[in-house]
This record gives C-alpha cells, sequence and structure tokens, in this order.
C-alpha cells in the first residue's frame, strides 16, 4: 500500500502546507465542513486550509465514479464503496495538491481552516469501545485487585462493550458534568448528584469501511481492509458514577453521557507506512486463537499526547501543560485488526460509519499514563499545574486535548488534528 503519495520529498504548492505539523500532502485526510450557509461538504485538510472536494468533484477534476458520494453531507456513501475507490481519489487529490499546473483549477475550493466549521464526519450507526491497552488495564486493575490486576480472560479475548452513537459529538463540542449515583465507601446508601470524579481517556478510534452481511464474520487477513481510518477519541468518564453502577453488567452512565472525536479521519491509505510488526508477546502469555492470528505489520507507529489548561491558565495566558505522552505500538495487547475480527467473528454485521474505540492507551510508565484515575492514582496524588493549581480529576472549565502524530524514519509524519472538550458545569437536576 505504500507508494509515490507517501513520498517524503513530495511538496505542495499550497501555502503552509509542505512539512505542514499535521496536514501535508502526504496525508490527505477526509472530513466534513460548512460554511456560513450551514450546507456540509466533504473536504481534505491541507496545511492550514480545508478543500472542498465535493466543490472539485463538481467541476469534473475528481474520478466520475465518485461525483455522488462526495456530494453527500456525510462520508458514509463514500466509505461503502470499495477500497480502491478511495485509493484513486488519495491519488487524485496528491496530484491536483503537488503539481503547480493544477493551482487556478484547485485555488476556488481551497477555505481558510480558521474559516470553516468541522463536524462529524459520519453518520455513526453504532459505537463500541474495547479495552486493549494493557498498561491501563493492568493500572486500573491493581486499584482494585491489588494482588490480580488483569481479568483470566483479557489475554485471550479482546474485550469491549457496546457504547452509546448518539452522544459521540466532534471537538471542541463542550462536556457538561453528568449527573448520576454516587456511594461514597462510608456512606450507607447512595446519593443523585453531579459527577466529582471527571477523567478523560486517550484512545484511538476506528472508522468502518465496507459492509458485511449478519453471520458472516470478517476474517484476521480482511480487517484492514475494512478499517476506513482512524481518529482520536476521548471517552470520557465518571469514574464515581462508574465504581458504583458498573457491577455486574459494565459501564453505563459512567460513559454514555458525553464520547469525543477528532473531526478528521486519517485514512488507512495514509496511515499505511506506520504499519509495524507489534511487540513480541511476553513469555508464557497465550497464543491468538486462529481466528485472531495476524502476521507482519499490524501495530502503529503513532505517538500519543494529552495536554490540559485550565480556566486559570487561559485567564493567564499560560499554555495547555502536558500531562501524558506515549505510543500506540507498545500500549496495545491487541491490534486494529482484531478488534476488527474479533467484533465480527460471532456474525455481527459491521457497517461503514460504525466507530470502534481502542479504549485507553497507557504506556507502561507513570509519564505515559492516558488517563487522571492513573496519573493521579486513583485521586491520591494530586498533580501540580502551571500557576499552582492541583487536580486529581477534572475540574469545570478544564479544556482537556489529544493529541497524535503517527511517525516512522524515512516518511512525513502526519498529525491527527486536535480532540479537545472544555467541561461545562452539571446542569441543575431535572433542567
Amino acid at each position: 500500500m505504500i507508494d509515490h503519495t507517501h513520498d517524503p520529498r513530495a511538496q505542495s504548492w499550497v501555502e503552509g502546507a509542505a512539512g505542514h505539523a499535521d496536514f501535508p500532502v502526504q496525508n490527505l485526510p477526509l472530513g466534513v465542513f460548512s460554511r456560513g450557509d450551514g450546507a456540509r461538504r466533504i473536504a481534505t485538510a491541507i496545511g492550514d486550509h480545508v478543500l472542498d472536494l465535493a466543490g472539485l468533484a463538481e467541476d469534473g477534476a475528481l474520478p466520475q465514479g465518485l461525483s455522488a458520494a462526495l456530494a453527500q453531507p456525510t462520508l458514509n456513501a463514500l466509505f461503502r464503496l470499495p477500497e480502491a475507490d478511495r485509493i484513486a481519489l488519495r491519488h487524485a487529490l496528491f496530484a491536483l495538491l503537488s503539481s503547480e499546473r493544477c493551482r487556478l483549477k484547485v485555488t476556488p475550493h481551497l477555505h481558510a481552516s480558521d474559516a470553516v466549521t468541522l463536524h462529524l464526519s459520519f453518520a455513526i450507526g453504532d459505537y463500541t469501545d474495547f479495552y486493549v491497552g494493557i498498561h491501563h488495564a493492568t493500572a486500573i486493575g491493581k486499584l482494585f485487585r491489588p494482588d490480580n490486576p488483569l481479568l483470566p480472560n483479557y489475554k485471550h479475548v479482546p474485550i469491549g462493550y457496546h457504547g452509546r452513537a448518539s452522544s459521540v459529538r466532534v471537538s471542541g463540542t463542550p462536556v457538561t458534568r453528568p449527573w448520576g449515583q454516587l456511594k461514597a465507601p462510608d456512606a450507607a446508601a447512595p446519593e443523585h448528584a453531579p459527577c466529582r470524579r471527571l477523567d478523560h481517556e486517550l484512545e484511538l478510534g476506528l472508522w468502518i469501511a465496507g459492509d458485511n452481511d449478519l453471520g458472516q464474520p470478517v476474517p484476521i487477513a480482511d480487517a484492514w481492509s475494512r478499517i476506513g481510518g482512524l481518529c482520536l477519541l476521548n471517552d470520557w468518564s465518571a469514574r464515581d458514577i462508574q465504581a458504583w453502577e458498573y457491577q455486574p453488567l459494565g459501564p453505563f452512565l459512567a460513559k454514555n453521557f458525553a464520547t469525543t472525536v477528532s473531526p478528521w479521519v486519517i485514512t488507512a491509505q495514509a496511515l499505511a507506512p506506520f504499519r509495524l510488526a507489534p511487540p513480541q508477546r511476553p513469555d508464557g502469555d497465550p497464543a491468538p486463537m486462529p481466528y485472531l492470528r495476524e502476521s507482519g505489520d499490524g501495530a502503529l507507529a503513532i505517538t500519543l499526547e494529552t495536554t490540559l489548561r485550565t480556566a486559570a491558565m487561559r485567564e493567564a495566558g499560560l499554555p495547555p501543560h502536558r500531562l501524558s505522552h506515549g505510543n500506540a505500538r507498545e500500549a496495545m495487547y491487541w491490534t486494529a485488526a482484531q478488534i476488527v475480527a474479533h467484533h465480527a467473528s460471532n456474525g455481527c454485521d459491521l457497517h461503514a460509519g460504525d466507530l470502534l474505540g481502542t479504549g485507553t492507551l497507557s504506556g507502561p510508565t507513570p509519564e505515559s499514563a492516558g488517563s487522571l484515575m492513573e496519573l493521579s492514582q486513583g485521586g491520591k496524588a494530586p498533580i501540580t499545574l502551571p500557576g499552582g493549581e492541583t487536580r486529581t480529576f477534572l475540574a469545570d472549565g478544564d479544556e482537556l486535548a489529544l493529541h497524535a502524530r503517527a511517525e516512522r524514519e524515512g516518511f512525513a509524519s502526519i498529525g491527527f488534528g486536535p480532540c479537545l472538550g472544555r467541561i461545562a458545569p452539571a446542569r441543575p437536576e431535572w433542567a
């Protein structure tokens, strides 16, 4: 899948695109934007600009067979098409944006990024969140089961649960502090109150491409063809609500109040150079069952970061404070392909625009933890921020952002763009 569009020497004529931190010509992510009229249109990002693909298709500058899909207000129709069609779109965009001869044809469809609004890229049919970050699973398990942090099934089966698609929102949407039942360890009964232990979770999201019929599994060898692209995903978590409600069936109101995703879909084609062999499993770990066995490049060379900026920091003009820094390859015990293959292994039908979260991606060191639950050791070790503030969990007005970059020697690095949410106060009960 690595071809001329990944050439690190390639540059775009679009001002500011060469060497851009997120969106050089080697990236070409897909997303949805609107301008003053509110009409939603499919686009790609190039440098600090958004390129209207629907407009280019109307002008006949893109492959004719894609016109109907590119005229839609979401990416669902485009991601139902064969993978070869999206590769052809990438090749056409690369040619238009890297050839000076195409400047006059393309320029009318370019818009400054700060002059448009980005939207959720898909109409999401279903959302599933997994738990493939083994260091996160171990750290959280130690808080509750110090002697046996991982449950017996963890290294045999990718653990997941069905989330709530209706509350997935695009980066920048405020996150309202949820109400729920809370029970302190020494309390005789629970109370109904706003969450006091609001947390983030640093995840990658997988956008599904194509469809499989009910009853038709997805073989592991075909799993990457069903991954249309990736995004950043923050599965906001109300830890105090979760602690009381999760037994025996798992997360419910502690998770379904908000999930934030980054707006741009970093396509599987753009990520081809950043697929690597997964780390060797520790001695004694069980081998994956045959339906989960993959060979070669299942891991991802993606660096991950979280930052926090409080209301007081913004007022003082202080920059965001980095909370954690790690990478996806060492965080994921199960790969993206294994997630997809397992999800469909019982015949579950997956459809274009379905969203799969990896679960929290924490590394093996404290500074690579992907949640405040880990960083503050369950609230016992406050984090000191610039300006003297401390945090164990998120306060109203806090702005939490996720960042990711795919990096590998010999290739141009590409970024995901921000995945950001600001905490809004809880609404009055029953408002």
